[in-house]
């Protein structure tokens, strides 16, 4: 029999705590609640997690700081809560790299099958590269650090992303040769459904184009397959 998945719940409201670890073990999962970033850093330390509820608004150390933190070092998904209900907050805390938010107050229920979503995605979908197999990779004239998140040019120069442009350029760097629809991409990088009114992927590949000197009308870094997404068109070398 497989272990059951283990969430892990950072929130400094010991009733949320409390509640949520309650209801997860209620529900097949095995649960782990804590209080701070500190004590979070030491769990994932001492055993593996499948995901991670993150509250948005703590004392100290925040939500966007510790899910940034996380990005930088680790792909385990992120569910992140916030008391604010702002589309501001929401859309930071997607961009910093969460899977999904949750405005509180909540259901717990709802958040239940959030989590089973999320996770459903996650265990056939690629992610972001492991920095651990991964450091780099070189394609055309640019090279990605996925150690840094910094993109660099044979010439010296680096060019900036968002939390969201580097992830979507990442994912398809790590993918090479296969095509990725709009759908995929958009679970990938925001954890959520796609709306089929919803154009961000797409600002996101015409900004990256731009960034990468890729002309929009005909792209050879980037290439469009219509009727099916994009695909990386130049050789990409990892390191």
């Amino acid at each position: 029999m497989s272990e059951l998945p283990h969430i892990l719940v950072v929130d400094d409201d010991r009733d949320i705590r409390q509640l949520l670890g309650e209801y997860l073990e209620k529900n097949g999962y095995r649960a782990t609640a804590v209080a701070d970033g500190k004590v979070m850093r030491r769990t994932l330390e001492q055993t593996h997690v499948d995901l991670i509820v993150l509250d948005l608004m703590m004392p100290g150390e925040d939500g966007l700081k510790l899910c940034r933190e996380l990005r930088a070092k680790s792909q385990v998904p992120v569910i992140m809560l916030t008391a604010l209900g702002d589309e501001v907050d929401r859309i930071v805390g997607l961009e910093v790299g969460a899977d999904d938010y949750l405005a509180k107050p909540f259901n717990p229920r709802e958040l239940l099958v959030r989590i089973r979503a999320v996770l459903r995605r996650t265990v056939h979908a690629p992610r972001d590269p492991s920095t651990a197999e991964v450091r780099a990779y070189k394609f055309g004239s640019w090279r990605l650090d996925t150690t840094s998140r910094t993109l660099a040019h044979e010439n010296g120069t680096t060019a900036s992303l968002s939390g969201a442009e580097y992830r979507l350029l990442a994912i398809l760097l790590g993918h090479p040769n296969r095509v990725l629809t709009r759908s995929q991409l958009m679970e990938l990088i925001r954890g959520r459904d796609l709306d089929p009114f919803d154009r961000s992927i797409d600002v996101r590949i015409s900004r990256l184009r731009q960034t990468l000197g890729d002309d929009g009308r005909a792209p050879q870094i980037i290439k469009t397959v219509y009727g099916e997404g994009y695909v990386i068109g130049v050789e990409v070398q990892a390191e």
